[in-house]
């Protein structure tokens, strides 16, 4: 279904999903495994006196890491889009193809007064990506799916490395993680159709099945942390 919706134009998968209807959801590929209680980062990123940050995340489709991220307290925007290839091949059906380099990624603006670049990735392992899971995630297969990490900074690199060993060491997860870490690559905003997808589509079986529920974990894992009102795209912050 995800080739499927690769391939189809946004208003026909509307009609489609309305005539197919429980179909469709009935033969969806499973959803990935559930949200994990991990420990928060032993080593961050110090506070500063930076009002605004960014940090690029990827961890499969990116309309579950945008629409998690939007509920985030502390973040001020997450704009879906590719990074790890070139700007001539960041587009979505070019990128789906699996051979740009890029992955579908998601662009985290945060106030590092109100939420920690660490508590970021805290919640990215727990709910968002499963980071042992290679070139995929849940039904979505290839390195377009990739489970990485785009620091902007040094530090930022420094911080997800050393919680990547700190969550191995605790032995965290079953299998060791394989999230990437890939400095300076340039984040390229993707088609305006994908931005918003998650709130806009809350019925689309995809989302139903793969993202809805990575709120409702995001909202029980870190409740203090959960917002109601997503910083959606469509209030301000510019796209292709």
């Amino acid at each position: 279904m995800r080739l499927f919706l690769r391939t189809v134009p946004p208003t026909v998968l509307v009609m489609t999903f309305l005539v197919l209807g429980g179909l469709a959801i009935r033969s969806y590929p499973a959803a990935a495994e559930g949200a994990h209680a991990l420990p928060a980062p032993a080593v961050d990123t110090p506070p500063g006196q930076a009002t605004s940050a960014v940090v690029v995340l990827a961890g499969g489709c990116f309309w579950g890491v945008q629409g998690v991220f939007q509920h985030v307290k502390g973040v001020t925007g997450a704009v879906s889009g590719y990074a790890g290839g070139d700007r001539k091949t960041a587009e979505y059906e070019t990128v789906s193809r699996g051979r740009t380099g890029h992955a579908e990624s998601v662009q985290v603006t945060f106030d590092p007064r109100q939420i920690s670049y660490g508590r970021l990735l805290q919640i990215f392992f727990s709910v968002v990506d499963d980071p042992t899971e290679l070139n995929r995630q849940g039904p979505d297969t290839g390195t377009q799916y990739r489970s990485a990490i785009f620091p902007a900074s040094a530090g930022q690199a420094d911080v997800a490395k050393a919680y990547i060993a700190q969550l191995d060491q605790a032995h965290a997860f079953k299998k060791a993680i394989v999230t990437r870490i890939e400095p300076d690559r340039p984040f390229y905003p993707a088609e305006d159709y994908h931005q918003d997808f998650l709130t806009r589509n809350p019925g689309n079986p995809y989302i139903a099945i793969n993202d809805l529920p990575k709120i409702e974990d995001l909202k029980r894992v870190f409740p203090d942390l959960y917002r109601v009102a997503p910083a959606l795209v469509a209030r301000g912050h510019a796209t292709k």
